[in-house]
């Protein structure tokens, strides 16, 4: 990974990367992002120069809309490119963004995507840490930041988690949602659609101390926390969108098929998966799908199936899980790979356009970053989008948790209900309470160590 930062330290540390960038995370004073990306964890800080794109155009530093000249996300590549300093970027797509990339017409003030270039980088791994800054003081100050969350790392864990309330109450709204939608897709109306269902959760929640405990209860593709360009979330994506290697290798993983994973009883329920006929259905199209979308951006003949129905685990349920890989065509970018496979198929549904025109008649509420994407970009091309799903959200004073269900023609409402209670359970049982301003956390107690 390009790493252009003019000042740079390392060390050798024991302490656990997901433990070190929470604690890190707790200190920051500014904007954030924590992404994990198979046991390695970056922590993005600050912004030195962003990209947001809106409806009515691309926004640089927050300047004045700037109109847009060709595919949103292509133009939007552009300018991370200009502007990226030979650095990693990080940000978000939200899912709105759909609506300007299947031709709909997305609120016209609301910010669809967010991508920065930080100021300061910190690069956890099994073993080292390594910090990036853009001055000597910036590093010095950093670094002791960095001494106090590894301190903190070690502390005792955060207390336990809230009482879970949220994943067992019924929800009727959803229920008749449902049943529109099987009548919908009965009627031809389109195959597949994902219906969401948001939960208040109603109290202050410890972002960075639910993160952790999340994370050590859950198996994600993989995981996040942020507080980045309006949003704040701690999540386990289960899959990613795209991965696009500086190689021009494409990947893409989709999960459709769903059952609880709770210990007891998983192999029968894991067997049950296969011989249901409306979960093995729901996900052969999605898998048809997302080769469709690859064959348009990848070079012809280099699109596979790498894996066909196995299983993954994630957190509180397993899923029926695929892989799709290609050779990205001469002549397109990450970026176009994106826009082709954007919004996921397991998110959305089949197809795309009339599943998200459903989706926003039919759910009371936007749903933002809940089933977009959280991203970084190199300047070599490499581009990796996990999922938001399995997400804890804060924004302007509320918290709350969402999760949806593939619906098709042979849904039932309560059988979907009970798929988005499964889900909801890879977050809810591991919410922390904030403290009160008064009750000191471990990363605050040794934020006084010196290096």
């Amino acid at each position: 990974m390009p790493t252009p930062y003019p000042h740079t330290l390392r060390w050798r540390t024991a302490a656990e990367p997901t433990a070190l960038a929470a604690a890190l995370a707790r200190t920051a004073d500014g904007p954030y992002l924590t992404y994990e990306d198979d046991g390695r964890v970056a922590v993005a800080e600050g912004e030195r120069a962003a990209v947001t794109l809106t409806a009515a155009g691309l926004l640089v530093d927050g300047g004045p809309p700037r109109p847009l000249y060709g595919a949103p996300l292509a133009a939007a590549g552009r300018a991370v490119a200009a502007h990226c300093a030979g650095r990693r970027a990080y940000g978000w797509i939200s899912f709105e963004a759909a609506h300007l990339l299947l031709g709909g017409r997305p609120d016209p003030d609301a910010a669809l995507l967010h991508v920065a270039v930080p100021r300061r980088e910190v690069i956890c791994t099994p073993g080292a840490v390594t910090l990036h800054a853009e001055d000597p003081a910036a590093l010095e100050h950093l670094r002791g930041r960095v001494l106090a969350a590894v301190a903190a790392a070690d502390a005792p864990a955060a207390p336990p988690a809230l009482p879970d309330a949220w994943s067992r109450a019924d929800d009727p709204a959803y229920r008749a949602a449902v049943a529109a939608a099987v009548s919908r897709i009965r009627a031809g109306g389109y195959d597949k659609v994902i219906l969401s269902r948001l939960v208040e959760v109603g109290v202050p929640v410890d972002l960075p101390a639910t993160y952790l405990a999340g994370r050590r209860a859950n198996t994600p593709a993989r995981s996040y926390l942020l507080r980045w360009g309006g949003w704040e979330a701690a999540g386990f994506s289960p899959e990613v969108v795209v991965q696009v290697g500086a190689d021009g290798a494409v990947r893409t993983q989709p999960l459709a098929g769903t059952r609880a994973l709770s210990g007891a009883g998983d192999a029968g329920r894991r067997a049950e998966l296969y011989r249901d006929a409306k979960e093995v259905f729901e996900h052969a199209i999605s898998v048809r799908l997302a080769v469709a979308e690859m064959e348009r951006v990848c070079a012809p003949g280099s699109v596979a199936v790498r894996q066909f129905m196995g299983v993954a685990e994630r957190g509180s349920v397993q899923h029926l899980a695929s892989e799709v890989t290609g050779q990205r065509a001469a002549g397109r970018t990450s970026w176009d790979v994106l826009a082709a496979l954007f919004p996921a198929v397991t998110a959305s549904g089949i197809p795309k356009p009339a599943a998200c025109a459903a989706i926003r008649a039919g759910e009371a509420e936007h749903r933002g970053l809940y089933s977009g994407a959280v991203l970084t970009v190199d300047p070599d091309g490499a581009l990796d989008a996990a999922l938001v799903l399995r997400s804890v959200f804060r924004r302007a004073g509320r918290t709350w948790l969402r999760a949806g269900a593939g619906v098709v023609a042979d849904s039932t409402a309560d059988r979907e209900l009970e798929e988005t209670r499964e889900k909801l359970r890879s977050v809810s049982r591991y919410l922390v309470a904030q403290r009160s301003p008064g009750d000191a956390h471990p990363a605050a107690a040794v934020a006084g160590v010196a290096p």
